[in-house]
C-alpha cells in the first residue's frame, strides 16, 4: 500500500512511520523541511520525501502520484494563541486541494474528543478541521483521542515534571476535569487498524483507555506507580493566565503550548463510544501500564520520538537549512582550537553535550542563564535532550536546536533557541589535523546587541575556555 504521511516528523508520526514500514508498506513522508527528518540512513533509503508547506500557495509540481491513504498528523497549536485555528483551517484547506489531485481513497485524520456542548478554542479548530476535511473528495476517517501517554508525549512529560518536582502542589480548579488518557501504543493500533477499512470511511470514532481520570488523579497515579507519594491541594482563584505561567516555569512546555494547554483543560474529554475498539478488536492498555512502559523506553534509551524534539517546543519556525551557513558579516565570534589526541572520544564528548551531563564547565552559569531565559519569555534548559549519546538534526538540545549533526565530518552545529538581542550560533569541529574548532557566532541586532555580547566577553573567556579544555580530555 501506498501511504502519504503527513507530521512525519511530529511525535505521532515519528512513532508510526516504523510500524508502517514493518508491515511493508511504500511510505511518502511530507515535511517542511527534510533536513529535520532525523531519520537513520536505514529508514531515509526506505521512504520517499515531498518536502511541502501545507500553509504555502498549492503548488502540484512534484506532487506524488498514486497514494491509497494519506494521514493529516498536521497541528499549529504552538504557533500562536491567537490564530493558531485559521492557521490549522488554511493548512486543511489546502491539504484536500492536494488530495484531490492526487486522487486518495482514504484521509485519517487524528483529532481530539469534542463530546462538550462547549469547546475550547483548540478542541473547537480541531472540529473545524474534521469539517474542513469531510467538505474533500475523499472517503476520511477521523479518529478522536484525549491525552496520549508515552515516552516523550507532552501530557506525560508535563506529568512527569509536575509531579517529579514538586511533592507538593497547590493546583487550578481544572486538575479535577475529567479526561480518558490513551497509551501511544494503542493510538498506533488505531491508526493502523483503520487503514482502508470501510466501515470506517466517513466515520468519526472516540478513542481512549480504560480508565476515566481526573488529572488530579492521573498526577496521584503517576506518583503512586514511580514509587513516592505526591500532596495536590486545589484552589478556586488561579486564573487561565496565571495557571499558564505555572505550567510554563515548572514545565518544559512552551508559553504559547501552556496556554492553549490550560485553555482545553477546562473541557470534559471522555468518550462517548467504544464501537472501534470493538470492531478492530483492540484491548487499550490502563494508564499506569502505560508510565510503567514509558519508563522502560525511557531507561533503556529507547525514547524514538519527543515532543520536546518539535518544533511545538519552541518559536523555532525556520527550515534548518537557512542556518546551516553560519553567517562572517557583522558577526561578533569566540574561536577556541586545541589539538587533541583522542578525536573519537572527544566526538564522544560533543555528542553527549547538553541534558543531565550538563556543558563541560560552569554548569551552574548556563543553568543561571536558562533561569533568566525562562524569566523573559524563552525555553530555558528544562527540555533536555532526548537520547544521551544520539543527535539528530532539529533535535531540541536544552536552549538550542541542532541544524547540523555529522559525525562523519565531526562536525555539531547548534543555533539558539534563547531569548536573545541578536543570533547565536556554536559549532564544535575536529578537522582532518584532529584540530577541535569550538567557534560561538553571535550576529547582533542593533547596539543592544553588540552591548550584550561585550558585557559577556569576561564570562566566555572563562566558560567557553574551560568547555573545550574538558571537552578535549
Amino acid at each position: 500500500m501506498k501511504i502519504l504521511l503527513t507530521g512525519a516528523n511530529g511525535y505521532v508520526g515519528r512513532r508510526l512511520l516504523p510500524e508502517l514500514l514493518s508491515q511493508n508498506h511504500e511510505i511518502i513522508c511530507a515535511v517542511r523541511d527534510k533536513n529535520r527528518l532525523g531519520l537513520d540512513k536505514t529508514t531515509l533509503d526506505s521512504i520517499t520525501i515531498w518536502e511541502v508547506d501545507f500553509l504555502e500557495e498549492v503548488s502540484f509540481e512534484n506532487t506524488p502520484k498514486n497514494v491509497d491513504v494519506a494521514y493529516y498528523l498536521i497541528h499549529s497549536m504552538s504557533a500562536s494563541t491567537e490564530v493558531f485555528d485559521s492557521m490549522e483551517a488554511k493548512a486543511a484547506e489546502n491539504f484536500n486541494r492536494y488530495m484531490k489531485h492526487i486522487g486518495v481513497k482514504q484521509v485519517i485524520y487524528l483529532s481530539g474528543i469534542v463530546n462538550n456542548n462547549t469547546l475550547s478554542k483548540h478542541l473547537q479548530s480541531r472540529k473545524n478541521v474534521e469539517d474542513i476535511l469531510y467538505q474533500g473528495n475523499n472517503n476520511v476517517t477521523v479518529l478522536r483521542a484525549g491525552i496520549i501517554v508515552g515516552s516523550g508525549s507532552s501530557s506525560f512529560e508535563i506529568i512527569r515534571d509536575l509531579c517529579e518536582k514538586l511533592p507538593v502542589m497547590i493546583t487550578p480548579k481544572w486538575v479535577l476535569t475529567k479526561t480518558q488518557p490513551i497509551a501511544i501504543r494503542d493510538v498506533i493500533q488505531y491508526l493502523i487498524g483503520v487503514l482502508l477499512k470501510e466501515e470506517c470511511y466517513n466515520e468519526s470514532f472516540d478513542i481512549g483507555g480504560p480508565n476515566v481520570l481526573t488529572y488530579k488523579q492521573m498526577m496521584q497515579l503517576y506518583a503512586k506507580t514511580r514509587g513516592f507519594k505526591n500532596w495536590i491541594f486545589t484552589v478556586p482563584v488561579m486564573t487561565p493566565k496565571l495557571s499558564s505561567y505555572w505550567l510554563y516555569f515548572v514545565t518544559s512546555t512552551s508559553y504559547k503550548l501552556a496556554m492553549n494547554l490550560v485553555d482545553s483543560m477546562k473541557m470534559e474529554v471522555v468518550c462517548n463510544d467504544n464501537r472501534l475498539q470493538k470492531m478492530l478488536g483492540i484491548k487499550p492498555i490502563s494508564y499506569t501500564d502505560a508510565i510503567k512502559l514509558a519508563f522502560i523506553k525511557i531507561e533503556q534509551n529507547l525514547v524514538i520520538s519527543s515532543w520536546k524534539d518539535s518544533l511545538v517546543s519552541s518559536e523555532f519556525h525556520h527550515n534548518l537549512s537557512e542556518f546551516i551557513q553560519v553567517p562572517t558579516y557583522g558577526c561578533l565570534k569566540d574561536n577556541q582550537k586545541l589539538k587533541i589526541e583522542n578525536p573519537e572520544k572527544v566526538l564522544e564528548n560533543i555528542w553527549t553535550i547538553g541534558g543531565t551531563k550538563g556543558w563541560y564547565y560552569g554548569n551552574w552559569m548556563w543553568q543561571l542563564r536558562g533561569f533568566i531565559d525562562k524569566l523573559v519569555g524563552g525555553v530555558g534548559l528544562r527540555r533536555g535532550r532526548t537520547h544521551p549519546t544520539h543527535l539528530d538534526n532539529g533535535d531540541s538540545l536544552d536552549f538550542w536546536r541542532v541544524i547540523l549533526a555529522n559525525k562523519e565530518e565531526k562536525r555539531l552545529l547548534l543555533f539558539a533557541e534563547m531569548r536573545l538581542p541578536g543570533e547565536a550560533w556554536l559549532e564544535f569541529r575536529i578537522d582532518e589535523k584532529n584540530v577541535l574548532h569550538q567557534i560561538a557566532t553571535f550576529r547582533p541586532r542593533g547596539l543592544f546587541g553588540r552591548l550584550y555580547w561585550y558585557t559577556l566577553v569576561p564570562f566566555h573567556f572563562f566558560i567557553f575556555g574551560g568547555m573545550i579544555r574538558n571537552i578535549a580530555k
